[in-house]
């Protein structure tokens, strides 16, 4: 009898973890993948600092940091429209969730046009990737989170289009869990990229 009740305790456990679980479990082990590269950025950026204090000091001085607070702000707005956009998905309303998708991806916009406005602008002052570590940190780290970027806007506007179609309803809204959580990922290591790189 004890042990039959600790299966069921087990399965029930199990479930209630599955079913507070946004989305697909493959996109989370994706996530958590993903979140491990960029670790490993943040810390050997952070080690490099650390070592060359002075270096890194002067490289920030030269970036726009205007330009990194508009990006930041674009991108949380972003994250805003997609929170709502799940949030009217899950009462059904699958043409408004992905109008709101399409607004989140046009707000997306703003942060590509200003990182590359950003990019544009160090390279007329003739800084690039081989300038010092500082830029080479910089251009490799937010050059992949760009990329990161571009890949969450395509994963959107697929999620729109399939919300458009009624291909989703609250009962059966994994995948665009799944989206929204990708990219609620990409804002968060903006939100950890902009004060280390620019800021602190």
């Amino acid at each position: 009898m004890s042990k039959s009740t600790s299966l069921h305790s087990a399965v029930n456990e199990n479930n209630t973890v599955k079913s507070t679980l946004p989305g697909d479990l493959a996109m989370w082990f994706f996530i958590l993948a993903e979140l491990t590269v960029f670790a490993i950025f943040f810390i050997g950026f952070a080690i490099a600092e650390q070592q060359n204090l002075t270096l890194f000091s002067d490289g920030k001085k030269q970036l726009h940091q205007s330009a990194g607070l508009i990006n930041t702000i674009a991108l949380i707005t972003s994250s805003f429209f997609v929170a709502l956009a799940l949030n009217v998905m899950h009462q059904n309303q699958g043409k408004k969730a992905a109008y709101l998708i399409v607004l989140a991806n046009l707000t997306a916009l703003i942060y590509i046009f200003v990182k590359l406005w950003e990019y544009f602008a160090l390279f007329d002052q003739d800084i690039g990737i081989e300038t010092n570590t500082f830029f080479t940190l910089y251009f490799l780290i937010t050059m992949f989170h760009l990329m990161h970027v571009l890949l969450g806007m395509v994963i959107l506007l697929f999620i729109a289009k399939r919300a458009f179609c009624g291909a989703y309803s609250a009962k059966s809204i994994s995948g665009f869990e799944s989206g929204a959580c990708y990219w609620h990922m990409v804002d968060l290591l903006w939100i950890i990229l902009f004060p280390l790189i620019y800021v602190i």
